[in-house]
């Protein structure tokens, strides 16, 4: 079986190799997606999160990157430190901002997520 550290793991490389599907694929049919910035996933699941999160995310952004530095884990609980980079479309300015990401993970699928990030870094790259 899979752990929970391993299904987030997984994630983050679908995204670094721009697999947007398979990402998606790891996300329950129910999956509650929480964010601190710009972006608002209203409702639950998977088409919600690409609707809300993923698709004006690469529209705004002309590269970006999740680099996750740590993992804590702890039954179906995974945190993940790290840092987003990316260069926005319009602004061309680079930005830079720690995260902490919270996942829970149920029968090898992402359940829930909360992410909490810098937001004045990501503010100060788009203007």
């Amino acid at each position: 079986m899979t752990s929970a550290r391993d299904v987030v793991r997984d994630f983050y490389d679908k995204l670094s190799k721009g697999d947007a599907p398979g990402a998606l694929g790891l996300m329950a049919p129910d999956i509650e997606w929480t964010t601190m910035w710009h972006y608002k996933v209203d409702g639950r699941g998977p088409e919600k999160v690409a609707e809300g999160l993923f698709k004006p995310l690469m529209a705004e952004w002309s590269s970006f990157a999740l680099v996750p530095t740590e993992f804590i884990a702890e039954g179906e609980t995974v945190v993940s430190l790290g840092e987003f980079t990316g260069v926005h479309g319009a602004t061309g300015k680079t930005s830079r901002a720690r995260y902490a990401h919270v996942w829970t993970i149920r029968d090898g699928k992402i359940t829930t997520f909360r992410q909490y990030i810098d937001t004045l870094a990501i503010a100060e790259a788009r203007v």
